[in-house]
């Protein structure tokens, strides 16, 4: 339990012998001010000081490490919990916007071929307040530098519809306390569709972005194991559903393997798809990873991702390619791990 963990009932428990409204103040400023204990004017010094030492309002994050790329609009940390494992959290900030990276789970089930975390395998789930307090880390962050942390992605380590709950708990707060609008949240999936249909029946309605790679199950299975269990007519069928009850654009991401998915007959199938959920397609050319890398798996170059953006848009498909960030720090798309690692070569190589 950490101070993000609690709920209003339970800070305003923990200070039962406050009047009513310090809670208030309390909560008010842990998400809307984003301020530690001890930054909290409203409140009496010696609370401020008692609350620094109770054990149930211990922060549940330590910043093990912090890496900083791309002329300092990149940042990742590396933080370690308290039973000794480690996450990592990426802010980036450009022009626009200021975007947070967030995980939710130690490690990821999915088993991806592709990406650092499925290869690292599964610990365990993030807690509503690890969760959470991320997203407090990285609005303090890009507060100190005059901006404000407008979008919060869920793009980190683990698959966040394995964890329904506790990363539902924490978009919650994320939108309602700290004041963040739903349509700045994104959650990210690689096709876990009972997730997929209980993210279309909430309140709040957050974007919905499915991690695609493969436009038929041979090759998706061989890619995204988890496509064995759920394949690609039942993903299409839940993203129809979540698109029917919230009318918001779902993005495709795809990340554009060298030799296998970046060929013509791929782009036909992922522009079928795109047009059957009127998707917008995000190309990401693979970032590497070790376990990519000793399995052949490498980013298409950029002549081939050209070539594939322009067969996408022949076909009648909104596509961008993103912009890889943070590939010198391993913050990339697919390269959180949750240690630190020496970067390896760039997208694209050879």
């Amino acid at each position: 339990m950490s101070r993000y963990d609690l709920s209003r009932e339970q800070l305003a428990a923990l200070i039962k012998d406050e009047p009513d409204f310090r809670a208030r103040q309390l909560w008010d400023g842990l998400y809307r001010k984003l301020a530690l204990p001890s930054e909290c004017s409203e409140l009496p010094l010696a609370l401020r000081d008692r609350l620094e030492t109770m054990q149930p309002f211990a922060k549940a994050l330590r910043v093990a490490h912090e890496s900083i790329s791309d002329r300092g609009t990149t940042t990742k940390w590396l933080f370690a919990l308290h039973d000794g494992a480690n996450i990592e959290t990426v802010l980036m900030q450009n022009p626009r916007r200021s975007t947070l990276c967030i995980s939710s789970q130690v490690g990821c089930a999915m088993g991806c071929t592709f990406c650092a975390t499925g290869q690292m395998g599964y610990t365990r789930q993030l807690s509503i307040g690890e969760i959470v307090e991320q997203a407090i880390h990285g609005g303090r962050a890009a507060r100190a530098a005059n901006r404000r942390m407008d979008h919060v992605v869920f793009m980190g380590m683990g698959e966040p519809l394995a964890n329904f709950d506790n990363v539902w708990g924490s978009i919650e707060r994320i939108v309602c306390d700290m004041n963040l609008a739903a349509r700045h949240v994104t959650v990210s999936t690689v096709g876990v569709v009972p997730g997929i249909r209980r993210i279309a029946q909430q309140s709040l309605q957050v974007n919905l972005a499915l991690s695609l790679h493969a436009g038929n199950d041979t090759l998706r299975n061989t890619l995204v194991p988890l496509g064995r269990r759920y394949g690609l007519s039942d993903v299409i069928s839940a993203c129809e559903e979540y698109l029917a009850a919230t009318n918001r654009r779902i993005s495709l991401e795809w990340a554009l393997i060298a030799d296998v998915n970046d060929g013509t007959k791929d782009a036909a199938e992922l522009a079928s798809i795109a047009r059957t959920l009127r998707a917008h397609v995000n190309l990401i050319p693979l970032n590497p990873t070790r376990g990519g890398l000793a399995l052949g798996l490498r980013g298409s170059p950029p002549a081939r991702v050209q070539v594939f953006r322009d067969a996408l848009l022949s076909l009648g498909v909104n596509v961008t390619v993103r912009r890889t960030r943070g590939s010198s720090i391993d913050a990339a798309c697919g390269q959180l791990a949750g240690a630190r690692t020496t970067a390896l070569p760039s997208p694209g190589s050879r």
